[in-house]
C-alpha cells in the first residue's frame, strides 16, 4: 500500500566504484535508525550481497531495483514494498553512476535510471585520494552529464587532513556544489573481500558492532539534518503489484546457508506474496530438501569454498537424489555447480557433486563472466514452458571443463543486454534444470 505522501528518499552514488558508497549507505542507514526514523533501504543493480548489509543497518528488507532487468510496474512494486515501513529511503548506487548497458533513456541498468524514475536527488561520494579542487571538476561533470538527475550535494571520503578538506572544499564553491561532509581516511573502516565482493552480512564478524562505528562516523563527519532535509518524495508508485518470478511450486524447498546464499530478496518476496511457502535448509548441515516440499531451489553462493564439506554430506546428497526423482530441482550459479558431477576447486581438488547434470566445473580455471543475461528457455522444462524469457544477471569466476550435451538438453539459449547471441547455456535432465545465470524477472 502507498501512503497518502510518498515517502521521501534519496540515491547514495558515486563516479566509480570503490569510492565509499556502502560505507557512507550503511553508516547514514544506521545513523538514521538510531534518531529512531524507520530507514527503508534498497540497491540499485544486480547486487546480492549489499542488501543482506542493509537489512542489517535498518532491520528492514532492501530490495534491488535494476532498470534493464525489471519493467517499470515491478521497480515501482518494489519501492512501494520499502516506503510501507520506511520514513525515508536510502538507496545505494552501484558502480559509477551512469555506468550501464547501451539502451534506450531509463532501460540501461544504470543507477541514474533509478534516481530519474522516482525523483530522487542523488548525494555523490566523492574519493578524493590523490587529488583536491579537481574534485570539484568531477562532481560539475556528473551534476551536467544527465539533465534528468539532480546532484544535491557531495560527500568527501578519505581526507587526509583539515588542510586537504578546505582545499577540497574550495573547489566544490567554486562551481557551487554543496559539501555535505567529510569523512577522513581510515582504512579500518573497509568491509572484508573475497572474489565476488564483500563477505556476506552473515559471515562478517562483529557486524552490528561495525554498524555502530560507521554510524559514529557519519553522524561525526555528515550533516545528517541537510541529507534528509534534500530528500524527495517518491514519484510515480501506486501501480499494480507485479510478481519477478512466478513460485515455481508452491511448497519451495531453499538452500540456505554460507555456501548458498545469493537469492535476490524481492524474488522470496514476490513467491511469498504469490502464497507460496519457503522451507529452508542448509546442505552444510547435512540437511536433505524437505520431502513434503514440491520444488528444491539451490541458490548461488560459496561451495567452491566447501566443495569438501559438500561432497561428504551425505544425508544431503542422498535427499537430493531421491527427490528429484519426483521433483523439480533448480539450480543457480552455485547450485548449478553442485548439481554437476564433480567441482574443482582453487587447489585442483576434485570433489564429487549430486551427478544430477552433465558437467563439470572448476574454480581453478578461474575466468570472469559477468554481464546481463536475457535467456530463453528452448523445450518445455519442469519449471518453465518452451519460449519463456529470464532476465537475469550471471558473475562468477567459474568455468564448465566438460560437459557431455550428446544425450541431453540444454536449458536456455541466451545472449547479453544488447542482443548479442552467447549460444547455449545451463542443462537440463529429467526433473533436474541449472544454469549460470541468476533470474531476476520474467518477461
Amino acid at each position: 500500500m502507498t501512503s497518502l505522501t510518498p515517502v521521501p528518499g534519496i540515491l547514495i552514488a558515486a563516479p566509480r566504484s570503490g569510492s565509499g558508497k556502502t560505507t557512507v549507505t550503511l553508516g547514514l542507514q544506521r545513523a538514521l535508525t538510531r534518531r529512531g526514523l524507520r530507514a527503508g533501504g534498497a540497491k540499485c543493480g544486480p547486487d546480492y550481497i549489499d542488501p543482506a548489509f542493509h537489512r542489517a543497518a535498518t532491520g528492514a528488507p532492501s530490495f534491488n531495483l535494476d532498470s534493464f532487468a525489471m519493467d517499470d510496474g515491478l521497480i515501482a512494486h518494489l519501492v512501494d514494498l520499502v516506503s510501507a515501513s520506511a520514513d525515508i529511503v536510502i538507496a545505494e548506487g552501484s558502480m559509477g553512476l551512469f555506468d550501464g548497458i547501451s539502451g534506450s533513456p531509463g532501460q540501461t541498468g544504470a543507477s541514474a535510471d533509478i534516481a530519474a524514475r522516482f525523483g530522487w536527488p542523488v548525494v555523490l561520494v566523492l574519493d578524493v585520494s590523490g587529488q583536491a579542487q579537481s574534485a570539484a571538476a568531477v562532481a560539475l561533470g556528473c551534476a551536467t552529464f544527465d539533465p534528468r538527475i539532480t546532484i544535491a550535494g557531495v560527500i568527501l571520503n578519505n581526507v587526509a587532513s583539515d588542510r586537504h578538506r578546505r582545499f577540497v572544499e574550495e573547489g566544490l564553491s567554486r562551481v557551487g556544489m554543496p559539501a555535505l561532509g567529510a569523512v577522513m581516511r581510515d582504512t579500518s573502516l573497509s568491509l572484508p573481500e573475497r572474489h565476488l565482493g564483500l563477505v556476506q552480512a552473515e559471515e562478517t564478524p562483529k557486524l552490528d558492532m561495525y554498524l555502530e562505528r560507521l554510524a559514529d562516523v557519519v553522524e561525526r563527519s555528515v550533516n545528517m539534518d541537510a541529507i534528509i532535509a534534500l530528500a524527495r518524495p517518491s514519484q510515480g508508485l501506486g501501480l499494480s503489484p507485479a510478481v519477478a518470478l512466478r513460485p515455481p511450486g508452491q511448497r519451495i524447498a531453499l538452500a540456505m546457508d554460507q555456501a548458498f546464499s545469493f537469492v535476490y530478496p524481492h524474488v522470496l518476496a514476490g513467491w511469498r506474496a504469490a502464497g507460496a511457502e519457503i522451507q529452508l535448509f542448509s546442505p552444510l548441515a547435512d540437511e536433505p530438501p524437505p520431502p513434503n516440499c514440491d520444488v528444491c531451489w539451490l541458490p548461488g553462493g560459496y561451495p567452491e569454498l566447501h566443495a569438501g564439506h559438500i561432497a561428504g554430506a551425505r544425508r544431503f546428497l542422498d535427499g537430493l537424489l531421491n527427490f528429484a526423482k519426483v521433483h523439480p530441482v533448480h539450480g543457480e550459479c552455485g547450485g548449478y555447480m553442485v548439481l554437476g558431477r564433480t567441482l574443482v576447486d582453487a587447489n585442483r581438488h576434485v570433489h564429487d557433486m549430486a551427478g544430477l547434470l552433465p558437467v563439470t566445473t572448476s574454480f581453478a580455471e578461474r575466468k570472469l563472466h559477468l554481464g546481463y543475461r536475457v535467456a530463453r528457455i528452448m523445450d518445455d522444462a519442469p519449471l518453465w514452458p518452451a519460449g519463456a524469457k529470464l532476465v537475469g544477471h550471471e558473475f562468477h569466476y567459474a568455468t564448465i571443463v566438460t560437459s557431455d550435451d550428446a544425450e541431453e538438453l540444454a536449458l536456455a539459449s541466451v545472449t547479453d543486454a544488447e542482443g548479442v547471441e552467447l549460444g547455449k547455456a545451463g542443462h537440463r535432465r529429467g526433473l533436474v534444470t541449472g544454469s549460470f545465470f541468476h533470474a531476476m524477472a520474467e518477461r
